[in-house]
């Protein structure tokens, strides 16, 4: 299964497709993440020695979205069983141009294909507003954890049908 963007309203790159990543890419993917600007300031710690190895990409359900240059733009991990979000990164100057749109697509229709009815998404706060918008339901709150995880984290539910 691949999905594609292919300029729905003249806001997402065109040519961009979904595939599974492979091992190779985990260098790509820790670059990702840990230069993500929505990770500055008091998020910084929860990243700053994060690693996504060729080990987590060969266990999970990693995607990655990929540019006609193939640049990694973002991904996303899927969790099964419990059905979960696990990460999901879209690459800084790719925000706000249909990647992550074609992310979660991807994402609930695999979701689906699996047989899961709903994913459960603990959201990083400022990317609560981009999950809302793209179907996803507030359903509590998961407490700080701290020292790995400081602040309160907003707990959502992606339908996905």
């Amino acid at each position: 299964m691949s999905s594609r963007v292919t300029g729905s309203k003249g806001k997402a790159p065109g040519g961009v497709t979904v595939r599974r990543a492979v091992a190779r890419d985990a260098k790509r993917l820790t670059r990702l993440v840990r230069g993500s600007r929505t990770y500055e300031g008091p998020y910084a710690p929860m990243v700053a020695g994060y690693r996504v190895g060729p080990d987590y990409i060969e266990t999970h359900e990693v995607f990655v979205a990929v540019g006609p240059d193939g640049r990694v733009l973002g991904f996303y991990a899927l969790v099964l069983a419990p059905p979960e979000l696990d990460l999901m990164f879209v690459a800084d100057d790719a925000q706000g141009l249909g990647v992550g749109r074609l992310l979660m697509a991807d994402l609930k229709g695999r979701a689906r294909a699996a047989g899961l009815g709903r994913v459960r998404i603990v959201s990083h706060p400022p990317a609560e507003g981009f999950y809302l918008s793209v179907g996803a339901e507030r359903v509590g709150t998961v407490a700080a954890n701290p020292p790995a995880v400081m602040w309160d984290r907003p707990e959502l539910e992606l339908p996905t049908d």
